[in-house]
């Protein structure tokens, strides 16, 4: 997310100089647009460690695949609802939202006041011993999904919960083999590294039994919209490709790292009726999607009208909090019985009161309702500066998780690789 977002500031200002960006953006109506809630903080005055201080330790101290992106990296020291601050104080809107992460608003006042408050009383104990708030989350976010997914398992990340949803899935239905999209991210440890498909995060190790399907790309897919050509291809690939058992079905509804990628509409019910006769489990990533972030719907998988076997989750979940959780049904759930299932920080005490705060944060707040009408405005917006400029090829997504791709030639799609150099 965060290469695509810096691809998509250069391109636009590279278009901005060849194409009058400002004349034309004056042309386009605005009369609709929502308005940005009143702001009056003033960001406290910063003493602490410069830009380039800080760059210097991170290169000294930190892993060298660390990236920025900037020329100049920006010093972020302080964030408050929709807004960052650098350590001049200037003031950014937020658009990023630590790689879609702070759903609540960065510090939210009842997110932080649930936290501190927890911190007071009791920072950690084990699962061994009882505590409600990893009890009260647990049952709230329960009452967020459909049919019987109804057991919760809280991790640290994303990846961490998909390792599990994965574990899961090999373990109740006995078979190995995993299938993946094209296109695909699921994380970066040894083992979620198999379930990814992008080569700039896959290093060479052992990634056996994944098995990788055609992208149900409606814009550069070889099938285009048609989810029944790309439904065959998976029901090919477990015919001739497997032992025709499977152990499981992971995707995103809107591939988030892949570029704002919408699968083809009714995608997922036909594979997931493939996937299940053929001994699997469905798993809905919604490290992404979940949340509201769609604005049609609290879950991505929603959009598609199917309910899964398992959904993973995190970013949202917390507000920026290292959280996770994994919900399924009690069958599958009873499979992991079998042996100790544990996690040391999953379910903290503190993550939980932040992660409980965040859910209501969101009802009360109507959050859903507000990526619905911010994302259908900024849709629109980029779909009028689509009109405008031949450099964009296409605009998609749904409420506030959206892309544009940036091609020379509409027709060949060809990827505007000097534009964003």
């Amino acid at each position: 997310m965060a290469t695509q977002r810096n691809l998509l500031s250069r391109s636009l200002q590279a278009a901005k100089s060849r194409c009058r960006y400002h004349q034309s953006l004056r042309g386009i109506s605005s009369a609709s647009a929502p308005e940005l809630p009143p702001f009056g903080y003033e960001p406290k005055p910063y003493n602490g460690p410069l830009a380039d201080q800080v760059l210097e330790k991170r290169k000294k101290y930190l892993g060298p695949s660390l990236f920025h992106y900037y020329q100049k990296p920006l010093n972020i020291v302080e964030g408050k609802m929709q807004y960052l601050f650098d350590e001049s104080g200037k003031r950014y809107l937020d658009a990023f939202a630590g790689i879609v992460t702070v759903s609540c608003g960065h510090c939210h006042p009842d997110v932080l006041g649930a936290i501190v408050e927890q911190s007071k009383l009791l920072q950690h104990a084990t699962t061994i011993y009882l505590h409600h708030t990893i009890a009260d989350f647990a049952e709230e976010l329960a009452s967020k999904m459909p049919g019987n997914l109804k057991v919760v398992y809280f991790v640290n990340s994303g990846t961490e919960a998909n390792e599990l949803a994965m574990l899961m899935a090999r373990l109740y239905s006995g078979n190995l083999g995993m299938l993946a999209l094209r296109n695909a991210y699921h994380g970066g440890s040894a083992s979620t590294i198999g379930l990814t498909a992008l080569n700039t995060w896959k290093y060479p190790i052992p990634q056996g039994e994944i098995h990788h399907v055609v992208n149900p790309n409606p814009y550069r897919g070889v099938f285009g919209s048609d989810a029944n050509q790309y439904a065959e291809d998976v029901k090919d690939h477990v015919d001739h490709g497997t032992s025709g058992q499977v152990a499981g079905f992971i995707a995103e509804t809107i591939q988030g790292v892949g570029g704002a990628v919408e699968l083809a509409p009714g995608y997922l019910k036909l594979v997931y009726d493939i996937v299940r006769k053929a001994g699997g489990v469905c798993i809905a990533d919604e490290v992404q999607t979940g949340f509201g972030r769609t604005g049609s719907h609290y879950w991505g998988f929603e959009t598609q009208g199917v309910t899964p076997d398992i959904v993973t989750m995190a970013k949202g979940i917390g507000n920026g909090l290292p959280l996770g959780a994994v919900v399924t049904t009690p069958a599958i759930a009873n499979v992991m019985a079998q042996k100790i299932q544990f996690n040391t920080f999953g379910g903290n005490p503190v993550c939980s009161a932040g992660g409980l705060a965040v859910l209501k944060v969101l009802d009360k707040e109507q959050r859903q309702k507000h990526c619905a009408d911010v994302g259908s405005h900024l849709i629109q917006r980029l779909r009028d500066l689509q009109q405008r400029h031949d450099l964009i090829g296409d605009v998609r997504g749904r409420g506030l998780m959206v892309g544009i791709e940036l091609v020379t030639d509409r027709k060949e799609k060809t990827p505007a690789k000097a534009e964003t150099a």
